[in-house]
Formats: C-alpha cells, structure tokens, sequence
C-alpha cells in the first residue's frame, strides 16, 4: 500500500486540518503504552491517535515466542481510535508474516521502528541500527508491505551524527510511506541535548522536494498540545506532534483547553489505572506488577511530599494496597 492509499492517516489528518491544527500521537514506549494506559490516556485527554509498545515482528508469528506478545498486541474494544502497531526487526521475512497477522487480528496501520536507541535492540541489527543499514531499512518496509496496511516509519536524524539526516531523510521519504516521525535528535545523543528543532524547516523542504503526499510528523521535548501547536505554527509544513515523556509530566498533556487538576482528580486517574490492570491481569494477559509502579510519579507530582508519597508507592507489592495509600492520602486531603 503506498502513500496515496492510507485512508487511515488520511481521516486522522483531515481531521486535525479542519481544526487548523496538527494531528497529535501518543509516543510508543516500552512497558508504558500498553492497553491500560492507552485507556488511562483516553480518559485524561486523548490525542487523536496511539501506537502499541514495540513489538519483535520474529515474535509475532514465531510457534513458541507469540504468546509473550499477546498483551503488547492486545486492543480493549473500548479503544477508539484502534492504535497503530509498531513493530521492531531486520527481516522483511519476518515483517511480512507478521504484517498479515496483526491485520488479521484488527490492526488498521503499521509503524516500523528506526529508532529505538536499545543496545540489546541494536545488537539485534534493528532500530536505529536501520539508519546504517539502507538496504534492510528497505527490505523491512517493502515486508511489512505484503499485508493491505499504510505502513510508516519512527526514526531519528541519524546514528552517530546529526549530518546524516541529509541522506537518511531523503532515502526514507523516497519509500513513500504514508507518514514519517523524525525524532529530532541522534541514537548517540539519546535525550541528552536539546531537540535540534534548528533543522525542522529543512526536513519540511525535503518532504515537500521528494514526498509531497508523506505526512511529517516531530517528535522530542514537546510538553504538551500548547507547545505542539507553538512548534507546527513555527515550522509551517510539520502535520503532527508526537509526545512521549511529556506525559509522565503531565498525564493531561493533549488537552485542547488546558486546566487545573485537582489532587482528587489525579488520584481518581490512578484508581482508574489499577482497575484496568487488574482487568488485564484477569483475562489471563502477561502483567508484571514492577511495570506499574513507573507510572506512580504522574500522579504524585507537585504535591505535598511527593517524594515521600511515591517512596510509599514503590514499596507496594499490589493494586490494593496502593489503593489504601489513595485512600490515606485522601482522608488527610
């Protein structure tokens, strides 16, 4: 499926377009966006679309290994819209079985990952290690193909140096895919300096010169819709924003109209988050208690003893006796 024929992005941009504003996507993050805090997310303030964890496209259909994938793949039929998978590997073999399965299981679009800065990851000549390696980048584009699904790309400037952006870009915006997320920094600079939004106006060149029709989505430091909008107003050209760590700040980051949250009402988010887990949990879905407790942070944050609350929190073991700390907290409130 090429650009031209990705009604799936097509409805998410026009729809951003009637409202003169970017479309914005929760980031995919390992052990974060999972079905549970997608929904958690939905509740606070939905962006207009998600993507999975990422998940090894060798896994996905492999006879013994695509079980551990069934609670990174799983959608709750409360998810509107349905999220984009994203996958990780080297093989356009493997992208291709996966690609028919995850269709078949109800996805509706597919993401690869170019930039995941993992060494494991690297090791396994994946993520951003496709930076230094065209010819697989394409192989694993044109496998993940094979089913009848848009298939875009997340990546970042380059591996080692920001200059390689000036060949990296141009050879993935020539594979026409239907969008491409450029987070604006290197693999080797991680998130140790700023996002080199410098460079903004001449990944919009490029795109415009060689893809017209690929949709430029940026991703990196961007706090929240306000900031999103400041950066696409800035950068004529950019059609998305894309958050990731931004809502660990803030689990209200995509609101359109933002305001003061009480502490009841962040409480209330976390409750919401232990009832979906235990959910999880009950449909016999793999579900590590160690995972959750990262997410305790949002939720204490800025108020009275937050560090001393969330040591509190680390030392649970279940969702109950979490919910008797909220019950605590509350009663002293």
């Amino acid at each position: 499926m090429d650009v031209t024929q990705s009604a799936y992005w097509n409805r998410i941009a026009q729809t951003a377009r009637a409202e003169q504003r970017p479309f914005f996507s929760l980031a995919p993050m390992e052990a974060v966006t999972g079905s549970v805090f997608r929904r958690v997310v939905m509740r606070a303030a939905a962006p207009d679309n998600f993507y999975t964890e990422f998940t090894n496209a060798l896994s996905i259909t492999h006879p013994k290994a695509k079980f551990t994938t069934r609670g990174r793949l799983y959608i709750d039929e409360r998810e509107q819209p349905k999220p984009i998978v994203q996958l990780w590997g080297n093989s356009g073999e493997d992208f291709a079985k996966a690609a028919h399965e995850v269709q078949a299981q109800g996805y509706e679009a597919i993401d690869i990952n170019m930039g995941c800065p993992d060494m494991a990851v690297i090791k396994n000549h994946s993520g951003s290690d496709l930076i230094r390696h065209f010819d697989r980048a394409k192989e694993v584009i044109e496998g993940a193909r094979q089913a009848d699904l848009p298939v875009s790309v997340k990546t970042r400037l380059g591996y080692s140096e920001v200059s390689e952006y000036e060949t990296w870009i141009p050879f993935l915006l020539q594979q026409q895919v239907p969008v491409l997320t450029v987070h604006v920094r290197t693999r080797e600079e991680m998130s140790k300096v700023p996002a080199h939004y410098e460079l903004i106006d001449n990944l919009v060149q490029m795109r415009d010169t060689l893809a017209p029709d690929t949709l430029l989505q940026i991703n990196g430091d961007i706090a929240d819709y306000q900031a999103g909008c400041d950066l696409a107003k800035q950068h004529p050209g950019v059609d998305g924003i894309m958050i990731g760590r931004g809502i660990f700040t803030n689990p209200y980051a995509f609101e359109k109209q933002p305001q003061a949250h009480s502490t009841h009402e962040l409480l209330e988010l976390l409750r919401y988050q232990l009832d979906l887990y235990d959910e999880f949990v009950a449909l016999g879905l793999q579900g590590h208690f160690a995972p959750l407790q990262r997410f305790f942070k949002i939720y204490v944050r800025g108020m009275r003893h937050a560090a001393e609350i969330r040591n509190d929190l680390m030392q649970t073991k279940t969702t109950d006796d979490v919910r008797k700390i909220i019950d605590q907290l509350e009663t002293e409130l």
